[in-house]
């Protein structure tokens, strides 16, 4: 058990050396919205943008300089680094919020992992106030939150190839687009930052200003749900802006995997794909079944189309994690209650894709356990010496074993169990239960869609263990737990 959670001094100096060159990338993309502030003449954001880049920058440049990478870091080294690298860079990220004296330290703090980890809770009280400045800032958050602070680091990092490799499987991806994990990256980074520049030619053609088509294909593509507006895109009442969302939305719920067959002329393996199929089977199921149930209430005047629309943008934002509203926190607190938050509620944990900029337990897992149950069926009505075929498509045809199931379901088992423990949590301090489990859902799926129970007033308690399960969530739990276990370890010895 010892050797679990010993770190040798070398590692440790590894961990370190990263944390620094990820402080000082995050410092520099910190200066970005001193520009915003030039354009739209809001000069007292410049200093608080300024001071904090500074900070970062020194404070990563310290650690970068005075502690070597000397070896090659382990998978387990890897791990505590991911999980660690997020509260730093949210650390680091808040303090334009609080140096601007727009939040407290606790609140700008939320803020920043909110969008950081692309969940999209917000602690401004009223977005439409909150200066062209900071809304960029929370849009860029999210935006560079949404490929992975580790992913887009390792575009230009000089490091070993498997320091690379390690590092970016600690960060919850698996898929190689090709052999080398360093261009792997770089292909991802490439093909985002493609489709972030047509997901603002789509917002600008339904409509949208130019800031604002900035700030929504940040916070869509990159399945975020930060909002300009306390109506989110409900504010814009556009059929057409709504339609483009939903497009954005799915393509940033999209594994990178198929963007890259699609893109390289393979576009039969987007339908042939199992995520594919998961993802639009919940969705046509979850729009129809929410669309019957508000059409047989009263609030949407039992128009039928009316009801669907609303159903199908709900839907679509919960399954692709993103959190984006047309209708209100309250609207889904009392009109959506029964069936409708019921099936947001189980699409929001589902997720979306694998190595997509969602989260969720995702498609690919839930297309696993599907068929892993079909398997057993099969196995159970079919002689014993019959042999079942345990293959899925996932860009290429896959076997899959036992381990597999295995591994899929013991990560099942703890997303729900930690999940169980946040609502048990969160009820000491709200009791509807419905809108809590809503909630939690919402938040440790990185979703952000809200009813309007997580506010800047909530209890502090509260606003911890969200943040907790944002950041559970954006890092798929197991680099959480081998903390965890080494923390408790350390300090049953002491």
């Amino acid at each position: 058990m010892y050797s679990i959670n010993k770190l040798k001094k070398d590692e440790t100096y590894s961990i370190i050396h990263y944390t620094g060159f990820i402080c000082i990338l995050l410092g520099l993309l910190m200066l970005v919205p001193v520009s915003v502030a030039l354009i739209y003449g809001e000069y007292h954001y410049i200093m608080p943008f300024v001071y904090s880049a500074v900070i970062s920058i020194v404070f990563g440049f310290i650690l970068y300089k005075f502690f070597k990478n000397t070896q090659e870091i382990s998978l387990k080294s890897a791990m505590i680094f991911a999980t660690i690298i997020w509260l730093v860079a949210s650390a680091i990220a808040a303090l334009p919020f609080y140096f601007s004296g727009d939040l407290s330290y606790l609140n700008s703090y939320f803020e920043a992992i909110s969008g950081l980890t692309t969940t999209g809770f917000s602690m401004y009280n009223n977005l439409d106030a909150v200066s062209y400045t900071m809304n960029f800032w929370r849009g860029f958050m999210q935006w560079f939150g949404g490929i992975g602070i580790i992913v887009m680091a390792l575009t230009i990092l000089s490091s070993p190839s498997i320091n690379v490799m390690r590092m970016y499987s600690a960060e919850g991806r698996e898929e190689r687009l090709v052999p080398s994990i360093r261009h792997t990256t770089r292909i991802i980074v490439y093909i985002y930052m493609g489709y972030t520049v047509f997901s603002i030619i789509l917002f600008l053609l339904a409509g949208m200003s130019l800031f604002d088509a900035i700030f929504y294909a940040f916070s869509a593509l990159s399945t975020g749900g930060f909002a300009t507006h306390n109506a989110s895109l409900g504010f814009y009442h556009s059929i057409w802006i709504e339609i483009a969302a939903m497009i954005v939305m799915v393509i940033g719920a999209t594994n990178f995997a198929i963007h890259y067959a699609v893109l390289k002329g393979k576009w039969r393996e987007y339908f042939k794909d199992i995520e594919t199929k998961v993802a639009y089977s919940l969705m046509i199921i979850g729009t129809i079944l929410v669309a019957v149930f508000l059409y047989n209430g009263t609030y949407y005047g039992h128009d039928f189309l009316l009801s669907l629309r609303y159903s199908l943008f709900q839907v679509v934002s919960a399954l692709t994690t993103t959190g984006l509203q047309t209708a209100s926190g309250s609207e889904i607190s009392y009109q959506w209650e029964g069936m409708g938050i019921f099936v947001l509620t189980i699409v929001m944990m589902v997720g979306a894709g694998a190595c997509s900029t969602g989260g969720g337990i995702k498609w690919l897992r839930i297309g696993i356990l599907i068929k892993g149950m079909w398997w057993q069926i099969k196995s159970l009505l079919l002689p014993k010496n019959a042999v079942i075929s345990h293959k899925i498509h996932h860009v290429d045809e896959l076997k899959l074993d036992n381990e597999v199931l295995r591994l899929t379901g013991l990560f099942v088992f703890s997303y729900l169990l930690i999940y169980m423990v946040s609502v048990i949590i969160i009820l000491f301090y709200y009791q509807n239960v419905p809108q809590v489990m809503f909630e939690v859902a919402s938040a440790m799926s990185n979703v952000g869609l809200g009813s309007g129970l997580m506010t800047a007033s909530s209890p502090a308690v509260t606003k911890v263990v969200f943040m907790a399960d944002f950041w559970i969530g954006r890092l798929e739990i197991w680099p959480i737990l081998l903390l965890t276990v080494i923390l408790i370890q350390n300090a049953v010895r002491k």
